[in-house]
């Protein structure tokens, strides 16, 4: 064994190091320009497909199997650039904005942030306005980000009062939040075509309950023609909510390993 190593390490070269840091600075820009889409658990699907073939090829000598998979790789080739084109649109489009690698965001105060949301919907409530707050956890959003207005502003009540203002030009469609920050509004999600919900569910509803079946997000529903608030996770709604139910329900899911959980203060019933 240290005679294989020490024989690897008499040929390593400089052009050797530099063929490494290729190959890695490929694969980081791969996984770099996926993070935040959907496309993250289908390059994942890909990559368990692609060990199990490898490994299935190698113990076992399929001799059919293997003249398959070989045949397939130009498909595969081809199909690629198909499968991630969004992706790849959004890197060069990355690639050409100034600053895309230096940027840094700060972490974000998950009780801040709540506390903000359970203001504003609250508010939202007490004036009759619809509202559609989706809050970004782990499964990146970007799809439906692309579909919106783009703000990147920071989150606030007042912001949010006014996008969802009935004679805003943003109040239609659900406002997407990536931690402290309101990325987009006037966003277009999937409704749920599950079986059993209510007839009573209007498309706010049903816009958040389908944007949870697929994702890990969390969706805040305000009502335009009751103003009760609703909240969607993972395929299932939890209506008729009041300020400080609504406020220990997000604090129990957006951030459940938190300590600010624990310690998070309960807004007061009105």
């Amino acid at each position: 064994m240290w005679s294989t190593l020490s024989e690897l390490l008499a040929h390593f070269t400089w052009s050797s190091a530099l063929d490494i840091f290729l190959v890695a600075l490929v694969f980081y820009g791969l996984f770099y320009f996926v993070q935040g889409t959907r496309a993250v658990t289908l390059l994942r699907g890909i990559v368990i497909v692609v060990l199990l073939t490898v490994i299935v090829s190698s113990v076992f000598r399929l001799t059919a199997f293997n003249w398959l998979i070989r045949n397939s790789i130009p498909a595969l080739l081809v199909a690629i650039p198909v499968i991630f084109q969004p992706e790849l649109r959004r890197a060069l489009e990355r690639l050409g904005r100034p600053g895309t690698f230096l940027a840094r965001r700060n972490a974000a105060s998950a009780a801040q942030t709540i506390n903000t949301i359970v203001r504003a919907t609250s508010a939202l409530s007490e004036q009759g306005f619809g509202a559609l707050i989706v809050l970004e956890r782990t499964t990146g959003l970007q799809d439906f980000i692309d579909t919106g207005v783009l703000l990147d502003a920071r989150l606030s009540d007042d912001l949010l009062l006014s996008i969802f203002f009935k004679n805003s030009a943003l109040h239609d469609g659900a406002v997407i939040l990536r931690e402290d920050r309101i990325v987009a509004a006037a966003c277009m999600l999937p409704l749920s075509e599950a079986e059993g919900l209510d007839r009573e569910l209007g498309t706010r509803h049903r816009a958040a309950i389908g944007v949870t079946e697929g994702t890990d997000a969390i969706a805040i529903v305000v009502s335009e023609e009751s103003g009760r608030i609703a909240v969607a996770h993972n395929g299932r709604l939890v209506r008729r909510l009041d300020e400080g139910e609504l406020s220990r329900l997000l604090f129990r899911l957006y951030e459940p390993r938190s300590a600010a959980t624990r310690s998070a203060p309960r807004a007061e019933k009105k």
